[in-house]
């Protein structure tokens, strides 16, 4: 017996979110971030490189993807492109603040972003989160060029998270109070 869903009583978010993700390997994990982008209102998903997509050049769709993402590949729109820069010029000619989730020297704690200032802009403007591949990260190259960097503090003996539970812990913030 299928339930009906309600209608949602969130309201529309005032800030758009789209989410970078650049040369991720793993069908599951791209799958995880269409699930978490379709529950957290990231308006798109632009896949990088060698990131796989929903449906591939010959139209057929990838199941990995489908078996997680549980059909919100079909409600979150998505863009693919073969390089990152162009993106980034895009985005920031059109106003958007572009961050990262990395460890890096320059990182700041994801929690802190909204009390943070960049050059005279506000925090809560339309923004770009970019996520880097599960094993090498966001380049130092496209690191220099995002606004901000995010990283999440861990407390734990482990150095870092899987890439879809950080990205879905960023998200959750960057969308809070939205």
């Amino acid at each position: 017996m299928k339930i009906p869903r309600k209608a949602s009583k969130i309201k529309p978010k005032t800030v758009k979110v789209s989410l970078i993700v650049e040369n991720i390997r793993s069908s599951e994990n791209v799958g995880s971030f269409f699930r978490t982008a379709d529950a957290m209102g990231v308006s798109k998903i632009y896949l990088i490189g060698y990131t796989p997509k929903p449906v591939d050049k010959f139209n057929r769709l990838d199941s990995k993807i489908a078996k997680t993402a549980l059909g919100a590949e079909k409600s979150v729109p998505y863009e693919s492109y073969l390089t990152i820069n162009p993106l980034i010029k895009k985005l920031k000619k059109e106003g958007e603040m572009i961050l990262a989730l990395e460890q890096d020297k320059n990182s700041i704690d994801y929690r802190k972003l909204n009390s943070v200032n960049f050059g005279g802009r506000a925090s809560k403007k339309d923004v770009a989160l970019i996520i880097g591949n599960e094993v090498t990260g966001v380049s130092k190259s496209v690191l220099k060029q995002c606004d901000a960097i995010l990283e999440i503090p861990m407390c734990g003996v482990k150095e870092s998270l899987n890439v879809s539970v950080a990205t879905g812990i960023a998200l959750a913030e960057l969308t809070r109070g939205n």
